[in-house]
């Protein structure tokens, strides 16, 4: 590797943090993890693998929380500023790595760092100032009980007015399964109770301003590939036209349009005022400019005004968790209850769902309560109660899975492995029910986005409702996404960029010869390591599955009659994967894909 830069990115450095006794040290970024692993995604899981015992309670201080970024993170790659979280998920059990855009893993790269891994818990509330090479734990005491807003502008006036903040609000604080990580106080690291583990570690924030310049192995090679790169995304028009103009919430009136876009907690595929709550009438009656992560060209998010209040979003997922999933059509509360669950620190795909499973409850005489689907009486105030743990609220802060059961219904949960299904009926699309059903961290649907080949036509059009082939290319995504997840680069690049464009800008950064193939078996080994990690806490085939719902046929709409199909193309996806009929991958498979034998 050339040395073009006192910085570049293997020389980057882990630094760990123990808050059991405040002792802080730098470790370089040992070379063959970051050949194998690249970093982001990929190194998390495997220091999570190979450091965490099994069954350990993912709210104790022997669970790790890693803070990561990548070898494209602040370099001129296009979406190179997101960074993720990697821990145990207390809402699943399983490996989990949430995501956030907005500014902070420039930050952390800046300052040098791959990755910050806290372990341990301490005892008082407490913050990480990383100021470039230094680094100290400070006392949260004054913000702790803070919203997200609060503490992001009080923690910028202590440290630098340059900084940026990840931090957790009340529901993070008090440990509910439903808790974020929110930074620039709209953009979320928001799935799987990430935010609860950083409270039962009484972590309220990480604070990073780095002011060095990252370097790459062959800057010109870089400039040539980032060039192409930016040309495929102002060519392409989901990403220079559709998510500039709309945001996310485009997706509104195509997915309704499907007959996917679920409705009464999927009890219904069409939503009957989705115009009322669609990214067209967001943006004329709310929408105040677009907002831009670091080093996005694309431009999906949005900054709304209500009620006086500027507010980020809300993205697609969230207007349907508050919308659409509990029968509500009124678009000023949903920006608003979306504004809520940011200061809270609540991830509103959760919570909406969960809702929306309560709901359903109350419909079906399993629960008395006042919540009923399409009234927005009283959720604001339940949404608090979620955070604080409060009444029926902290019930239904453990998420939809364990409230379902607990009243003898799990079936109405729409969940996978304990995580909620997002915006998408699995009915309509075989491809990516098959993906919700397999991805390792749960119910997910950015592990395998196939909504662009199934429903968009990107980068082409397949059938949605054939089984065929279905195996295949949800292994190409998982491989690919699994992929993206170490340089760290936005998920929206999909829609423009081959695997190819990834491993041109990954070998210029980093100087190793890595093209698409290579790319794509860097994914695999991630995907299977992840794979051994849940098989180590119990979770195979028995949770590669959907909820019974997805077998009953949709009664009207686009994608009416139709079903999930996952027992036909289960057994086809372990067979393409290399693993055996129970799920669990093979010893030749993990040979060939140089990951160590373990039984």
């Amino acid at each position: 590797m050339s040395d073009t830069s006192s910085q570049q990115y293997a020389d980057a450095e882990l630094l760990y943090v123990s808050l059991t006794d405040g002792t802080i040290r730098r470790q370089p970024l040992p070379d063959d993890l970051y050949r194998k692993y690249l970093g982001g995604r990929g190194l998390g899981v495997k220091l999570l693998y190979d450091n965490l015992a099994p069954g350990i309670d993912a709210l104790s201080p022997d669970n790790w929380l890693i803070f990561a970024v990548g070898p494209s993170t602040a370099t001129s790659v296009p979406t190179g500023g997101r960074f993720v979280v990697i821990t145990k998920s207390p809402a699943t059990g399983t490996v989990f790595d949430a995501h956030a855009g907005g500014y902070l893993g420039a930050q952390l790269r800046r300052a040098g760092l791959a990755a910050v891994i806290f372990t341990g818990a301490s005892k008082s509330p407490v913050y990480l100032w990383i100021n470039d090479d230094q680094a100290e734990i400070r006392d949260a005491t004054k913000v702790w009980g803070k919203t997200t807003d609060v503490t992001t502008d009080q923690l910028i006036k202590e440290t630098d007015e340059k900084a940026q903040v990840a931090c957790i609000g009340p529901a993070g604080e008090n440990m509910i399964n439903l808790a974020a990580i929110i930074t620039d106080k709209h953009r979320a690291a928001g799935r799987g109770g990430v935010g609860a583990v950083m409270g039962s570690k009484k972590l309220k924030a990480l604070v990073v301003r780095g002011t060095k310049n990252p370097g790459v192995a062959n800057p010109e090679r870089l400039r040539e590939a980032v060039e192409r790169a930016r040309r495929l995304i102002k060519k392409n028009p989901v990403t220079d036209k559709s998510l500039p103009v709309y945001g996310t919430p485009v997706l509104v009136s195509v997915i309704n349009e499907a007959g996917m876009l679920p409705t009464y907690n999927f009890q219904e595929g069409t939503f009957n005022d989705a115009d009322g709550v669609s990214g067209e009438k967001l943006l004329e009656r709310f929408s105040l400019k677009p907002y831009n992560c670091y080093g996005c060209p694309i431009g999906c998010g949005r900054m709304s005004r209500v009620q006086g209040r500027d507010v980020g979003g809300p993205e697609f997922e969230s207007i349907w968790a508050l919308g659409p999933q509990c029968g509500i059509n009124d678009l000023e509360w949903i920006v608003t209850a979306n504004d809520k669950c940011n200061q809270l620190g609540i991830d509103t795909i959760s919570v909406g769902s969960t809702l929306g499973c309560a709901m359903e409850l109350v419909q079906k005489g399993k629960l008395e309560h006042s919540l009923r689907f399409g009234d927005t009486t009283g959720i604001l105030e339940m949404i608090e109660d979620i955070a604080h743990a409060q009444g029926l609220g902290k019930e239904l802060g453990k998420g939809s899975k364990v409230f379902a059961e607990s009243y003898g219904v799990p079936e109405l949960a729409m969940q996978v492995k304990g995580l909620e299904i997002p915006a998408y009926d699995p009915r309509g699309v075989q491809g990516h029910a098959l993906g919700y059903a397999t991805s390792n961290r749960g119910g997910c649907h950015l592990r395998s986005y196939l909504i662009g080949p199934e429903i968009m036509g990107s980068p082409v059009l397949v059938d949605r409702d054939i089984t065929d082939g279905k195996a295949d290319l949800v292994i190409l995504f998982q491989n690919l996404s699994a992929a993206m997840d170490c340089m760290v680069v936005c998920r929206f690049t999909n829609f423009a960029w081959t695997v190819d464009d990834y491993a041109a800008m990954v070998s210029a950064n980093t100087g190793l010869e890595i093209d698409g193939n290579e790319l794509l078996r860097i994914g695999a080994r991630i995907w299977n390591l992840e794979r051994l990690f849940n098989i180590r806490e119990g979770f195979g085939k028995k949770d590669d599955t959907l909820p019974p719902r997805f077998s009953t046929p949709l009664r009207e709409g686009g994608s009416r009659k139709r079903v999930a199909h996952i027992d036909v193309m289960l057994p086809e996806y372990y067979a393409q994967r290399g693993w055996d009929k129970d799920g669990r991958p093979t010893d030749s498979l993990l040979k060939s894909l140089d990951i160590p034998i373990e039984r």
